[in-house]
C-alpha cells in the first residue's frame, strides 16, 4: 500500500526528532551517519555482571530486561584515519550513557564527567590487557587503535564504574564536528555563562549571543585559561548548549525535509560507530516513539591530583550512593 503524503511527513518529524535528539546528547553530530563502517558488526562490552537482586535502602529489587544502552563520546582530536597501533593520542572528552527501556519504552541520558576516576585498563600488543590502574576516565580511550579497540575499553571503563552494567554499542565522534552541525543549523543562541576573556573574547559573560563555527566549539570545549577550570562548569556549558541546540535542529528538520540529507552527506565522515546503518535506523525508529525520560549525572567531589607527567590535573570522585542510586534506578525494579 502507497505511504501517504502526511504519513511520510509524520515519518520524517519523528526521525528527525529522534536524530536531533542524539546528537544533542553528544555535542556532536551522532545520528547521520549511513556509510557502513570497515568495523561493522555487533560490539558486545564489557559483559554484563549486574547482580540479578539486589537490597536497596531496605528495599528488594531485581534486574529489569530488555534495557539496552549506548555509551557516546565526543573525541577531544580532529578527525583522522585509525591505525593499527594500540595507543593513540585521543582523549574521550564527552562521554554519555544512552540507557534505552524497551518495555517501558522510554530512554534516559548519563553525562559522565571526562575527569572521573575509576579502573582503566592499558592493552598491550595484540590489545591483551596489561593491567590497569585508577585514572581518569577520558584516559580510556588512549589505550587501542583510536577507533573500535579504543571504544571497547572506554566501555569496559564505564562498566566498571556502574557496577559491572552491559554496555551494547557504541558511537564515537570527533569534537571537531561541533562546528560543522552548528552551521548547519544557522548558529546556536546562548547566554555565555564565563569569562572567555583571553580565550575567545566574542564571548562575553551575561552577553546574548549566536554561537557560530570555532565560537561553538569554544564554548562546549574549553575549560583551560577560564576563572573556573574544572569540568563541571563545562558540563553545565555543554548541557545549556544541547538544549538551546536541540530546539534549532528540529524546527529545521521539521520545515526542511532537505535537511537531514544534507546534513548526512557533509557529517558522515566523522563518525564511527559499531551500528550497521540498518540497525541505527531500527533503533532510531523504534525510539521514535519512547519517550525522554530526563539526563542524569553523578554527584561527587573535584579534587587537584598529579597526571602522568608530573602536572597538576583535576580529579572527579563520584560517591558511590550517586553511582548506586543511578543504576537502581535504570537498572532495576521494585521486586514485586
Amino acid at each position: 500500500m502507497k505511504e501517504t503524503k502526511s504519513a511520510k511527513s509524520r515519518h520524517r518529524q519523528y526521525l528527525a526528532a529522534v536524530l536531533a535528539f542524539v546528537f544533542i546528547l553528544s555535542a556532536v553530530l551522532l545520528f547521520v551517519s549511513i556509510w557502513e563502517r570497515s568495523h561493522g558488526g555487533s560490539f558486545i562490552g564489557g559483559g554484563d555482571n549486574l547482580s540479578s537482586t539486589l537490597q536497596y535502602q531496605g528495599e528488594t529489587y531485581v534486574k529489569k530486561d530488555n534495557i539496552e544502552t549506548v555509551l557516546i563520546m565526543g573525541l577531544d582530536k580532529y578527525s583522522g584515519t585509525v591505525d593499527e597501533s594500540y595507543n593513540n593520542d585521543k582523549q574521550a572528552d564527552f562521554l554519555l550513557l544512552l540507557v534505552i527501556d524497551n518495555d517501558n519504552h522510554k530512554y534516559t541520558a548519563v553525562h559522565i564527567n571526562r575527569d572521573t576516576m575509576t579502573n582503566v585498563h592499558k592493552l598491550g600488543v595484540g590489545g591483551g590487557d596489561a593491567g590497569s590502574s585508577i585514572k581518569q576516565i577520558a584516559l580510556a580511550y588512549n589505550q587501542g587503535n583510536g577507533g573500535l579497540t579504543s571504544c571497547r575499553n572506554t566501555g569496559d571503563s564505564v562498566s566498571e564504574l556502574m557496577m559491572g552494567i552491559k554496555i551494547d554499542h557504541y558511537i564515537a565522534v570527533t569534537m571537531d564536528s561541533v562546528a560543522i552541525f552548528n552551521d548547519l543549523v544557522g548558529g546556536v543562541e546562548v547566554t555565555v555563562l564565563d569569562d572567555f576573556t583571553g580565550v575567545d573574547d566574542t564571548l562575553i559573560k551575561g552577553e546574548k549571543v549566536t554561537l557560530m563555527g570555532e565560537h561553538a566549539l569554544n564554548y562546549v570545549r574549553t575549560r583551560k585559561g577560564l576563572s573556573d577550570s574544572t569540568n563541571e562548569t563545562r558540563m553545565e556549558r555543554q548541557r545549556q548548549y544541547l538544549k538551546a541546540l536541540h530546539k534549532k535542529t528540529v524546527e529545521l528538520a521539521h520545515t526542511d525535509d532537505e535537511f537531514i540529507v544534507d546534513a548526512t552527506l557533509k557529517m558522515g565522515d566523522y563518525l564511527v560507530s559499531d551500528y550497521s546503518v540498518t540497525r541505527l535506523q531500527e533503533v532510531f525508529e523504534r525510539i521514535s516513539s519512547y519517550s525522554f525520560a530526563e539526563l542524569r549525572y553523578f554527584e561527587g567531589e573535584n579534587k587537584i591530583g598529579t597526571d602522568a607527567f608530573g602536572q597538576q590535573a583535576v580529579e572527579f570522585y563520584p560517591t558511590e550512593e550517586s553511582i548506586q542510586k543511578i543504576v537502581v534506578d535504570l537498572f532495576y525494579r521494585l521486586e514485586k
